[in-house]
């Protein structure tokens, strides 16, 4: 949630980023700042007469020890018909405060001043490429093929199970789904990431203070008779660690990472995109996570970028890392890098990770603060990144590395596999 004092002082400043995202609502802006106002001036007018009453409350003690009871009763009146004008300024401001909140969660973040404007995917900026795109034999299949021939995944039984969309994997298929997790893990811990194992299932608080409320309701999982919702990713309980808390500025940055299933309805996707493991309701997926002083974050938003990025480059996959455009950015996000790896049996690149600055917008949701060297109070900023999400990894995995007599793996997972090949 943007800042209320910095809407207030740099209203043409946040339209023009708004604009940046293609934002189709600056009439909010506006709106939020006209509430404000009203808020403050119904701030000022309950303080002065609390003031007064209280004023009144005194005299009306000295009053009576004085024996002026005449008096004494006559400001007792006052002070009555200002309590009853005090409870209809009280119900005004609530009001007031409820709107204002009604209307300032409907504005997304603030892009960063590098985000360029732009609509769709295609606007992305490809920061660089790294890694060599395989060149397959003539008999090269795509993933859903090859899970069929290797007998790794089931969607039929999943489907069976649960529905569409909810993949059975078994045998080396779910074998090669622990090995990846737990690479990921130790990868991450060795960095300094703490390892969390958090719900899979968040209540209304939580799925607001990450920007999943109200934004993306309708791709979220909804238990209905509890009020929980089951996660999209571990983002969501992870960051809620530390919702409405101050953390010691020694204790910065804090790092964690979590591995969870991540479940998500993708109402209306439809076509080749969705085939396979390309897109599926429930997934498998590393987070990494930072809570961060809010001078440092871009720095860390690149070493986040690093870190995938290396991560990618051992798992031996030809990958690109795109700079986001205003309107294809998240909800949250002031500025997000996408990783793509590809998919040589599809011809296409395939989105397996993005790493985004979210500054102070979910931590104002969640009052995740510290305090500074001068004992003043600020919020702090969050990021996250995927690190990794599995099922196109293993659609890459599984295509580029396909061969006559079966489909090699890299080596950094020999270990963890326990063998070199499927």
């Amino acid at each position: 949630m943007l800042q209320i004092s910095f809407i207030r002082q740099h209203t043409d400043l946040v339209k023009e980023r708004l604009g940046t995202r293609y934002f189709g609502e600056l009439s909010i802006v506006d709106k939020v700042v006209e509430l404000d106002e009203q808020v403050r001036k119904l701030k000022v007018e309950t303080e002065t007469l609390q003031a007064e009453m209280n004023s009144s409350s005194k005299e009306i003690g000295l009053l009576m020890g004085k024996g002026e009871r005449a008096l004494a009763e006559e400001k007792k009146q006052q002070v009555a018909l200002h309590k009853t004008y005090l409870q209809a300024l009280n119900e005004q401001l609530s009001n007031a405060e409820k709107q204002l909140h009604d209307e300032l969660i409907k504005l997304p973040n603030l892009p960063h001043n590098s985000v360029k404007k732009g609509k769709t995917p295609e606007e992305n900026e490809v920061v660089r490429e790294g890694g060599n795109v395989p060149v397959l034999g003539a008999g090269a299949v795509p993933h859903w093929d090859l899970i069929k021939q290797y007998d790794l995944v089931d969607f039929e039984t999943g489907a069976k199970l649960t529905g569409s969309g909810f993949p059975l994997y078994k045998g080396k298929g779910a074998k090669l789904q622990r090995a990846l997790v737990q690479y990921f893990l130790e990868y991450n811990t060795a960095a300094g990431y703490t390892e969390y194992l958090p719900p899979l299932m968040v209540n209304e608080a939580s799925a607001y203070g990450t920007g999943q409320l109200p934004d993306k309701e309708g791709q979220m999982y909804h238990v209905t008779t509890d009020g929980l919702y089951l996660i999209p990713t571990a983002e969501v309980p992870v960051t809620n660690i530390y919702r409405d808390e101050i953390i010691k500025e020694n204790d910065l940055p804090v790092k964690m990472t979590a591995y969870t299933p991540c479940f998500r309805r993708e109402a209306g996707s439809f076509g080749s995109d969705v085939r396979g493991l390309n897109r599926v309701h429930q997934f498998d997926k590393v987070e990494i996570i930072q809570l961060v002083h809010p001078g440092e974050s871009y720095i860390v938003l690149e070493s986040m970028v690093a870190h995938v990025e290396q991560l990618l480059k051992s798992l031996e996959l030809p990958y690109r890392v795109l700079r986001l455009c205003g309107g294809d950015m998240g909800f949250t996000s002031a500025l997000t890098y996408d990783f793509e790896v590809y998919s040589a049996a599809q011809q296409k690149w395939l989105e397996v990770s993005s790493v985004s600055n979210f500054e102070s917008f979910q931590t104002n949701r969640m009052k995740i603060r510290f305090k500074d060297g001068g004992g003043k109070t600020q919020l702090l900023h969050s990021l996250n990144g995927s690190s990794l999400a599995l099922p196109r990894i293993v659609a890459s995995l599984l295509e580029n590395n396909q061969t006559p007599t079966g489909i090699n793996l890299p080596g950094v997972l020999h270990p963890y596999f326990g063998a070199s090949s499927i």
